[in-house]
């Protein structure tokens, strides 16, 4: 159903260099660009995941309550991820581990422009 998301940026080219190295933990790459917009995603038949310098050239803000899950296959991956993110500079909301929903792993971050992510896994339950 989801075709890409989204999220503004204040410094394309700071928020690209945190994305490419922070996105290729799961295998995504580049697929579309231009002087305002970079997305990646792992095959053209998947869902992409995009910055862009906001259209009306106003500051770019978080929005509150907005959060992007990115999908990860294991709590490895998760804590992976989560840890290159945090590496690379994003800010902790909520370190990886098991959540309130039986067999959901997940952990929680902002970006370099305060976009809040998550990722996440689901696992099996006894």
């Amino acid at each position: 159903m989801i075709g890409y998301t989204m999220v503004g940026t204040n410094d394309l080219e700071k928020a690209v260099a945190f994305y490419d190295q922070l996105l290729a933990q799961l295998g995504a790459q580049r697929f579309l660009e231009n002087d305002r917009f970079v997305a990646w995603s792992n095959g053209s038949e998947q869902p992409g995941f995009s910055v862009t310098v906001p259209h009306n050239n106003e500051a770019a803000t978080p929005g509150n309550g907005t959060m992007i899950a990115i999908a990860a296959s294991s709590p490895a991956q998760v804590d992976a991820f989560y840890a290159k993110a945090i590496e690379l500079g994003a800010s902790d909301e909520g370190a990886p581990g098991p959540r309130e929903m039986p067999g959901f792993y997940a952990g929680y971050f902002r970006d370099l422009d305060g976009n809040k992510l998550n990722v996440f896994c689901f696992t099996q339950t006894t």
